[in-house]
């Protein structure tokens, strides 16, 4: 049988990129599902399109392309004919393009129609369409283009049959109407019909989401002997007493919930969801003086290292006065200062350690770890949460687990996402905060929001314009974060100071960047969800969030949590065009009910299909799931864990272990 490596077109760079992805065997591949279709089968008619519409167009350039200059950047444009009318399009930054287009040659392109700044509908950035049919669109991986990555996934399913055996008895197939799993993995990449290609996500997302549920009830049963914390009601007393404002009722039953698994002799392992600015911060620094109070050593883990400096500056403010001794250690650390820190950690005199992956590289170790807190668990697996626990070896018992989510999630889906944790949930805001106003905008409006931001700008305010994607994929759909960059600075906002930010960024770009725009040194940060945690920007004012539509309502919602951190009026701007979706997102400020709404329109897969950098966390969940299978999949649970099931069960279990083996096999060896 094939490996990885032996595929044609995959040289040691790209396999570097796809080891990094987690791709490590040709199964891993096959299961990199792809992210979106798009159907190229139909071109039509230009006169038959409008701003807002995703389409394909054939016809023929007017005249050979031009390509213009400005301060580092390019734009290549064309008009582009067909029988019925003329259209405008343009490309940025892809200045070889003006040498592969030719006058009156046949040209096919995909891509989404908006309106340029003199209000002309036009085609911006699209892709040449080479092929026909419903294709595969996977998410963009540095120097794999999609291209490449369609003709490896191509070479890949010649080995299905040996790499990809079947995983759920043909039994339970049967009953829950399952196809099997080689013919769903085949119709997933390359479907013969758009009927063929639903009957296959149905198949990859049931048994995706019936194995994560086996996996985390898996985990779940292993819960350990934890680190005793006896808590002392008087120090949950002194605690509120020690804050600037009194617990909500939703805080003060948290923390008692808290203190109970603390006092218990079994590990906590407890997440806390909340809206943004429910007060999770104030509960995890409870668990941690409480900690310290019984003589036990805590750890808080946050996503980005500027959050974390702003934890700790928090805590000092917080825990200090009440005598716990808190660091930092994060990855930026220069030698002197990350020795000093370790030495710190090591000997207890931190009580109180907040960094963010740092805090579970090799070296670190820690004095009597009696407490483990996760900040944004979207931003950590279960497998890093666990690396972090198994640090307290030198302890008697396993530490206490506290996770913090920002990510409102509706109870049913939770208790299925995080099924290894008790569920807490912060349902509840403090009094006087003022809700961000929320409007959508149609592509014709672009020119007045420019026109506002400046306005902003002026009064020294700042703003976000968040973008689905990094650069321009081979089959487009959406707005991209360089493309929007580029033409804000060339156009409508050339006269502010503009930053790029996006996931694969080089860290210490990325860093500078969000820096800059927290010291105010930029006026407008145009990003991809990479600042969707980890910001904290009170004269931020401004969200402007392209293609809105693209995005679940719970990611909107937390994206719209950027803004609203000061005592300034903010507002979040949704470009689209209204829908009963984005309406909700108007209506509402409160995230759970959002959540709810969003489940109900879009099923779980907004909740379920995607983590950090879009990685998948369940294949096919993010494009094959609903309400109705997350139902079904429990209930298939509850039948395979009944008498009489026991052999399926042990199927099921098996598959579970090995889909899952990165949260469960590489905890026990780390």
């Amino acid at each position: 049988m094939l490996a990885l490596r032996d595929l044609k077109g995959l040289g040691k760079a790209r396999l570097d990129t796809l080891e990094k992805a987690g791709v490590h065997t040709l199964a891993d591949l096959l299961l990199t599902l792809p992210a979106r279709y798009q159907d190229t089968s139909v071109s039509l008619p230009i006169k038959d399109i409008a701003p807002g519409m995703e389409v394909c167009v054939s016809g023929w350039p007017k005249a050979e392309p031009r390509l213009s200059r400005f301060r580092g950047l390019s734009a290549v444009t064309l008009r582009l004919l067909d029988e019925t009318g003329g259209l405008s399009v343009v490309w940025y930054n892809q200045p070889w393009l003006q040498t592969q287009i030719h006058k009156e040659d046949p040209l096919t392109l995909y891509g989404r129609i908006d309106r340029d700044k003199q209000g002309r509908v036009r085609m911006a950035s699209p892709v040449i369409v080479k092929e026909r049919g419903i294709l595969p669109v996977y998410r963009t991986l540095a120097g794999l283009p999609p291209k490449t990555m369609r003709d490896l996934i191509r070479q890949a399913l010649t080995q299905l049959e040996d790499c990809c055996p079947e995983t759920l008895p043909e039994s339970l197939r049967m009953k829950y109407g399952l196809c099997e799993r080689n013919f769903a993995l085949r119709q997933a990449h390359f479907p013969d019909t758009k009927e063929s290609l639903a009957i296959a996500l149905r198949r990859v997302s049931f048994e995706g989401m019936l194995l994560y549920q086996a996996a985390a009830a898996a985990l779940r049963g292993e819960r350990t002997k934890g680190a005793v914390i006896g808590v002392n009601e008087d120090d949950v007393k002194r605690y509120w007493a020690s804050l600037p404002f009194p617990p909500t009722n939703a805080q003060a039953r948290v923390l008692g919930e808290i203190a109970a698994d603390l006092s218990a002799p079994h590990a906590m392992g407890r997440m806390v969801q909340g809206d943004v600015g429910c007060g999770k911060t104030a509960l995890a620094f409870g668990a941690m003086y409480l900690a310290a109070r019984a003589g036990w050593q805590s750890a808080l883990m946050a996503p980005t290292e500027i959050l974390a400096r702003q934890h700790l500056e928090s805590a000092r403010r917080i825990l200090e006065p009440l005598g716990v001794s808190c660091g930092l250690l994060v990855g930026g650390m220069k030698a002197k200062e990350r020795r000093e820190a370790l030495e710190m950690i090591s000997s207890g005199r931190w009580q109180c350690v907040i960094g963010t992956h740092a805090l579970i590289s090799e070296s670190v170790e820690y004095s009597r770890l009696g407490l483990v807190v996760t900040d944004e668990q979207h931003r950590f697996g279960v497998r890093q949460r666990r690396l972090l626990s198994k640090k307290a070896e030198k302890a008697e018992a396993a530490p206490n687990e506290l996770v913090l989510s920002a990510t409102p999630i509706p109870r049913t889906l939770a208790l299925v996402l995080y099924g290894d944790l008790d569920l807490s949930v912060v349902d509840e805001l403090p009094p006087g905060r003022t809700p961000v106003k929320t409007r959508i905008v149609p592509e014709d409006r672009r020119d007045g929001l420019y026109d506002f931001i400046r306005k902003q700008a002026a009064a020294g305010r700042q703003a976000y314009i968040v973008c689905p994607l990094v650069e321009e994929s081979e089959l487009i759909d959406a707005r991209s974060a360089q493309d929007a960059y580029a033409e804000l600075s060339l156009g409508p906002l050339a006269d502010l100071r503009l930053g790029l930010t996006y996931g694969d960024q080089d860290p210490v770009e990325k860093e500078e960047t969000i820096r800059k725009f927290s010291a105010g040194e930029i006026d407008v940060l145009v990003s991809t969800t990479v600042i969707e945690v980890g910001v904290n920007v009170p004269s931020a004012t401004v969200m402007v969030i392209e293609n809105a539509d693209r995005f679940g309502l719970s990611q909107l919602h937390q994206l719209r949590g950027r803004v609203g951190r000061g005592a300034e009026e903010s507002w979040c701007f949704l470009m689209a065009s209204p829908n009963e979706r984005l309406k909700t997102l108007c209506e509402t400020n409160d995230g759970f009910r959002i959540a709810q709404k969003d489940l109900e329109l879009r099923g779980p897969g907004d909740f379920l299909g995607t983590r950090q950098h879009g990685d998948t966390l369940i294949p096919g969940m993010a494009l094959g799931a609903d309400v109705q299978m997350l139902e079904e999949t429990s209930q298939c649970l509850k039948w395979l864990r009944a008498p009489g099931q026991e052999a399926e069960w042990a199927a099921v279990r098996e598959s579970a272990r090995a889909a899952f083996a990165r949260i469960t096999d590489e905890i026990a060896m780390n």
